[in-house]
């Protein structure tokens, strides 16, 4: 079995992930996982796919014609998942919102060697001022060679300069 990765966006209305399945499951491939989500009036998703050989090249052109449906995917074939290598962390961080924080926050990840495997993130007013307070949750892949307390000291002292609230806890 060959896998893909394949990134979908469309606009938002009933059917839309029916007629991805649909192609899918006509060509033989097998829907393995997904993060799906709808934003500002459009459809976004990224899924992984296993689908024989033989099939590969057919489901590659049924996803590339969704596009007369006004649905675009992009497709990257799968590689060797590097999981081995690192431990899960998650990380939650609450701040004032101010341009450039995800920025800030991923670029130290970056500099760590750190992966950021999923990320969520919004803007709440706080409880009680109504401030507009920046959220994100994370999972992250953190190297086996850096350790958690390293980590949490870098980003704890960004924290400082972006005055925020950081958890960080192994994921188990």
């Amino acid at each position: 079995m060959d896998h893909l990765v394949l990134t979908v966006i469309a606009p938002d209305k009933a059917g839309q992930v029916e007629r991805i399945a649909e192609c899918i499951a006509e060509h033989n491939g097998n829907w393995l996982e997904s993060r799906m989500s709808r934003m500002a009036g459009q459809f976004a998703g990224i899924l992984k796919v296993a689908v024989p050989a033989e099939s590969y090249e057919e489901l590659v052109r049924a996803l590339e014609a969704l596009g007369k449906h006004d649905i675009r995917v992009l497709i990257a074939k799968s590689g060797i998942d590097p999981s081995c290598t690192w431990k899960p962390i998650a990380m939650e961080l609450v701040g004032n919102d101010r341009p450039g924080i995800v920025r800030d926050i991923t670029r130290l990840l970056a500099e760590q060697g750190v992966n950021v495997e999923r990320l969520s993130t919004d803007v709440r007013p706080a409880p009680m001022s109504s401030e507009p307070l920046f959220h994100a949750d994370a999972l992250l892949a953190m190297p086996l060679t850096l350790s958690l307390d390293v980590l949490q000291a870098k980003l704890e002292e960004l924290a400082d300069d972006l005055m925020v609230e950081l958890k960080l806890r192994p994921e188990e």
